[in-house]
């Protein structure tokens, strides 16, 4: 089962991202993302876990870029850590 086909609505969970910041170095559950061809990104970046929400599928147009399997990782521990989960 993936997000998309677990309710009535087509959804994807996203975690909104923003400039980078030097500020958020003191916050764990914002990751640094670094621009590159793989992503889209022009310029640093900060994945804010705390934001994540659920958008549905239809408000999405244009892929931007992929994120790396090890920054799907590394933002899927900061939301981990957001809802207070501890394996």
């Amino acid at each position: 089962m993936t997000a998309v086909s677990a309710g009535r609505i087509a959804l994807h969970i996203v975690v909104p991202v923003t400039a980078w910041q030097p500020s958020f170095v003191n916050y764990s559950f914002i990751v640094r993302l670094t621009p590159s061809l793989q992503n889209g990104l022009t310029k640093e970046s900060g994945a804010n876990a705390f934001q994540v929400e659920s958008v549905a599928t239809s408000r999405f147009q244009t892929r931007l870029g992929n994120l790396t399997y090890e920054e799907i990782e590394e933002l899927a521990a900061a939301v981990a850590l957001c809802v207070g989960y501890q394996p």
